[in-house]
């Protein structure tokens, strides 16, 4: 991690204090794709406040996210979304302990909006800055919204970049599972709802639309590879496109609920046996979602249903903090605060950042 050099004794100090009384107030800032979020959570569990301001708007137009528009929109909203945050917490800079930011992984010019501004305010208010991970913050989500939930646990994080099987040892500390070997399941997602001319963000109205079909109507891949926890979207994306194609090339009408929900119902089943298969061989006795493609519908359901059939806990966060948001940065930047990780203003933002 960068950001190591440039740290005054005074700041290394503040944080080992708090260290010591192991309570913190923190405001975060995420700004990894296309959600400008700040917010104010103590001791990596109360929310005190929550700001999100979307995007989605000005990418819908363009099918997806356009990296330049997205930080230039960062650079307007950082301000007012903080300051709303701060307000909503009514609290103020000298209220607070430290600062928090994502620095990766995501769009580096909308990761350098977040880490200038994060680094500026921390320098301003005298505060120790906490870099974070920002899967590790889906991760945290789950803090949130389960006070009593603590490691070890197993996750499955599933976005529109990641797709992650990960056992959750320690605050902090995790051993990769499983992962995809090419596409997330949330581009996959994305892609299929374009083929049926679903607009951006396809994701929840693929969800919305399966709802209406008949999830065994498409007959699709059970795609295998090495990996015993490992994933594979590019075929199954691939098939349905084929198929998709092929309905329109013989004039067919193309059943776009029938294929969301066959599509869907693909996605959901390899998410769930693998991440479910994960959690039994190790042992664990829960078993956590987070990431974007967790506010699925059928995937909580599923997730639920699979869980309870084996006697393990389940535990999920609200859609809301499923979504980017700044409230799980800062769960997440609690527990590497106790740990002592801080940054100096040499902290650079990490596109291609992994959790482990």
């Amino acid at each position: 991690m960068d950001g190591q050099t440039m740290i005054p004794t005074r700041i290394r100090e503040k944080a080992m204090q708090l260290q010591a009384c192991g309570h913190a107030r923190i405001l975060a800032i995420e700004s990894s794709c296309d959600e400008t979020a700040a917010a104010v959570v103590e001791d990596g569990r109360i929310v005190r406040s929550s700001i999100i301001s979307s995007q989605i708007p000005l990418h819908a137009m363009y099918g997806g996210v356009v990296p330049e528009i997205a930080s230039r929109k960062h650079v307007e909203s950082i301000e007012p979304v903080v300051q709303e945050a701060l307000k909503e917490a009514k609290m103020s800079l000298e209220d607070l302990d430290a600062i928090a930011v994502t620095y990766g992984p995501g769009l580096v010019g909308a990761l350098l909006v977040g880490v200038s501004y994060a680094k500026g305010l921390a320098y301003a208010a005298d505060l120790p800055l906490i870099p974070v991970n920002h899967i590790e913050g889906h991760v945290s989500a789950n803090y949130l919204a389960h006070p009593g939930l603590e490691p070890p646990f197993v996750c499955l994080i599933a976005s529109g970049g990641h797709s992650h099987i990960v056992n959750v040892e320690e605050y902090g500390k995790y051993i990769l599972l499983g992962q995809t070997m090419d596409d997330a399941a949330g581009e996959a997602f994305d892609k299929a709802a374009r083929v049926l001319g679903l607009p951006y963000p396809g994701g929840p109205l693929l969800d919305k639309l399966s709802k209406e079909g008949n999830p065994h109507a498409l007959k699709l891949p059970h795609v295998k590879i090495a990996g015993k926890y490992d994933y594979s979207f590019s075929g199954l994306k691939t098939a349905l496109i084929n198929q998709v194609h092929a309905m329109r090339q013989r004039g067919e009408d193309v059943p776009a609920a029938d294929i969301a929900a066959s599509f869907q119902y693909a996605v959901v089943e390899m998410l769930s046996d693998k991440a479910v298969a994960a959690a039994v061989d190790t042992g664990a006795r829960t078993v956590a979602l987070a990431g974007g493609v967790a506010s699925n519908s059928q995937l909580r359901a599923v997730m639920e249903g699979k869980c309870r059939a084996h006697g393990m806990d389940f535990r999920m966060p609200p859609p809301i903090l499923c979504t980017d948001n700044a409230a799980m940065i800062g769960s997440a930047a609690f527990y590497r605060l106790m740990k002592g990780e801080i940054a100096g203003l040499d902290l650079n933002a990490a596109p291609s950042l992994r959790l482990v």
